[in-house]
């Protein structure tokens, strides 16, 4: 049976999994650092950009974490509202980070439009939180239990919409930082789509064992046992989504085949064939490029911030974090338009091409992760290295363009500076508040240019609606038609992004949560205190 919590009083992290050996570090607050970091002593670094690496190391910080210049205070009333969320969820490291990120952007926006500060305190509450036990049982016929979550954070501009995620870290934390970050992003999009974000402490890629745990064998779990969880999974949510009330999709741990379990048990309970869930297959009512749209976007994003520099991607360097979805399809992007991607990354290692991966490459990273499921450990190349153990930003290499398409916090202060000793001028986040507030400050500070996941990693979600908007109609649109949409929403995410930037005299990244925020802003107050 659900529990459907009082978010006032939500349950305390309790994980009922061991986390893997790299699993999200935990957020960090935002600080301002002017301690010196080690410079990146790889190998293949030259002797300038180790220079540079201490000198940006140890170079004083003037601004806050979203570009702004450091105050001695928070306006009052962000301050009251900080102090109100942390007093009521002191244990929620990543949905506190989120929110102070969120705020502290919005300071100028409160000094010109001071009716807007009556909306924040419920923007930061989620409007329904709801918790509840999933009883599965393995191959070996051994009771398994996990915990499911969602959270329905605002639906003033339309019905809920955000992800659903597996992996062993999954808790209240993480998941209403999810759903709160998806409030901006779904309103970032132009479409009319609500935040909400969902999930489990399961792990489809590890071995259960007899005590309801995870061993993490690299064999991971079988067809049927993700089957058994997803079915059981979708009984109890069942009651909680809709095509006009809640649509979830997926996330990490949640694809092709997770998706279709939990459809296919939604169907039958409910006895009706709708839009509930995007990221479908085609045959089933999904939509074309589904599956590429959130890489896709993040380099559509990226193309315009360079456009503005009158810039190409062509030839440029890049780093990518990660080797699931997003990473693999912004990479074969990346590719398609003449850039060289050096690196692709799991929660083992990461692998290096000096020379640039080629299609094939990806191709076989794709093989490695989406069919066989094992870790990139398994990556076969003559030119290449696997280095074990490490991020990728301890790459030796110099690169234009970082991509974090990996996980939350991957990018640490740390990390930052070494991307900036590498020359990296851009970091286009494609995956969930992938850099901590203290690496934004350090970015900001050193003039690179920070493209926020709010924004740039908002294509998934908008094809996502469009599935949608098929779906209403029974239609399906054509590869081509999908993407000139896509690439149509980046370019307005972008634009209302950079108007909201300059209006305020901010950075981008602030500039997209302004823009998201005052969408969300005029529709509650116009529909009243509810």
């Amino acid at each position: 049976m659900a529990l459907l919590l009082p978010t006032n009083r939500l349950v305390a992290n309790a994980p009922i999994v061991r986390p893997r050996l790299a699993a999200p570090r935990p957020a960090q607050r935002l600080v301002v650092r002017a301690q010196a970091a080690k410079p990146s002593q790889s190998r293949g670094v030259s002797p300038n950009a180790a220079a540079a690496a201490a000198e940006a190391a140890t170079a004083p910080v003037t601004t806050n974490g979203n570009g702004l210049p450091v105050k001695a205070a928070a306006s009052a009333k962000v301050q009251e509202i900080l102090a109100k969320v942390s007093r009521r969820d002191p244990e929620q490291r990543e949905f506190l980070q989120a929110v102070e990120e969120v705020l502290m952007c919005l300071e100028p926006v409160l000094a010109k439009k001071p009716e807007y500060a009556s909306v924040i305190e419920r923007m930061c509450e989620p409007e329904r939180l709801i918790v509840f036990r999933v009883p599965w049982i393995d191959d070996a016929g051994n009771v398994q239990i996990n915990r499911g979550f969602r959270v329905q954070f605002n639906s003033a501009i339309g019905p809920f919409k955000g992800g659903l995620r597996f992996h062993p870290s999954v808790n209240v934390s993480i998941i209403k930082f999810l759903g709160f970050e998806q409030c901006f992003k779904n309103a970032l999009t132009t479409l009319p789509m609500g935040g909400g974000k969902g999930g489990s402490d399961f792990d489809p890629d590890g071995k259960s064992d007899n005590e309801g745990g995870s061993d993490f064998d690299p064999d991971g779990k079988s067809d049927n046992e993700v089957m058994r969880f997803c079915q059981s999974f979708m009984l109890e949510l069942a009651r909680h989504i809709g095509p006009q009330t809640d649509v979830p999709a997926g996330d990490i741990g949640v694809g092709a085949r997770e998706i279709g379990y939990l459809y296919g048990m939604y169907k039958r309970v409910q006895n009706e064939f709708t839009g509930t869930l995007t990221g479908k297959a085609i045959e089933w009512g999904g939509s074309n490029i589904r599956p590429e749209a959130t890489g896709y976007g993040a380099v559509y994003f990226g193309l315009e911030i360079l456009k503005e520099q009158n810039d190409t991607i062509k030839g440029k360097r890049c780093m990518v974090s990660g080797s699931g979805n997003v990473a693999q399809y912004a990479a074969k992007k990346l590719i398609e338009l003449g850039a060289v991607v050096l690196t692709m990354s799991d929660s083992t290692g990461y692998v290096y091409e000096p020379n640039g991966f080629t299609e094939a490459q990806i191709d076989q990273i794709m093989e490695i992760k989406n069919k066989t499921r094992t870790t990139l450990a398994a990556y076969k190349s003559e030119t290449g290295q696997y280095v074990a153990g490490e991020r990728c930003w301890n790459a030796p290499c110099n690169a234009d363009i970082a991509l974090p398409c990996a996980t939350q916090n991957e990018v640490e202060y740390e990390d930052a500076v070494k991307l900036v000793s590498k020359g990296v001028k851009l970091v286009l986040e494609g995956a969930n508040m992938p850099t901590t507030n203290d690496g934004i400050n350090f970015l900001h500070s050193k003039g690179c240019v920070l493209a926020p996941a709010k924004a740039c990693n908002a294509g998934g979600v908008a094809v996502s609606g469009l599935e949608m908007a098929q779906n209403a109609t029974m239609t399906t649109w054509s590869p081509e038609d999908v993407d000139d949409r896509l690439k149509s929403i980046m370019v307005d995410i972008h634009a209302a992004a950079s108007a909201a930037a300059k209006e305020y005299g901010v950075p981008l990244q602030a500039g997209a949560n302004i823009a998201g925020f005052e969408k969300i802003a005029r529709a509650m107050i116009a529909q009243g205190c509810v």
